[in-house]
């Protein structure tokens, strides 16, 4: 599977931005799809995730009620709508895909994915 992210720029502060990460082909019914970013000189660290089975999501705790994961179905497409963006939420955003089924505990672990996008840069001036 590859995937391809897509929607990252320029924005200030406050301002919108809507990532997508399209998959080659098509997915699982227990597929797990994560998004994770990573700003300069610092580790990547999970931003949202969506888990097929159950129609789960997660959120971290520093973009819920501003960031929605959602999905696109016949497009093998996962979106994230990012609100009221803040410089700290500058970085490279990641997509990551899992075939498996994974616990809901462990969305947010990097292990827990096998497929990882390009990333696509965010820049939220201030």
């Amino acid at each position: 599977v590859q995937l391809q992210a897509s929607g990252g720029g320029l924005v200030q502060a406050g301002d919108s931005l809507r990532l997508s990460c399209a998959a080659s082909e098509r997915t699982y019914s227990n597929f797990l799809m994560g998004w994770f970013r990573q700003a300069p000189g610092k580790e990547r660290e999970f931003v949202a995730a969506f888990r097929w089975r159950g129609d789960n999501t997660d959120y971290a705790a520093s973009v819920k009620g501003r960031f929605t994961i959602s999905r696109d179905n016949a497009k093998n497409t996962v979106y994230l709508q990012m609100n009221s963006l803040k410089p700290d939420d500058a970085g490279v955003y990641f997509c990551a895909f899992s075939p498996r089924r994974i616990i809901l505990s462990a969305m947010r672990n990097e292990g827990s994915y096998d497929y990882w996008g390009q990333g696509t840069l965010v820049t939220v001036s201030s």
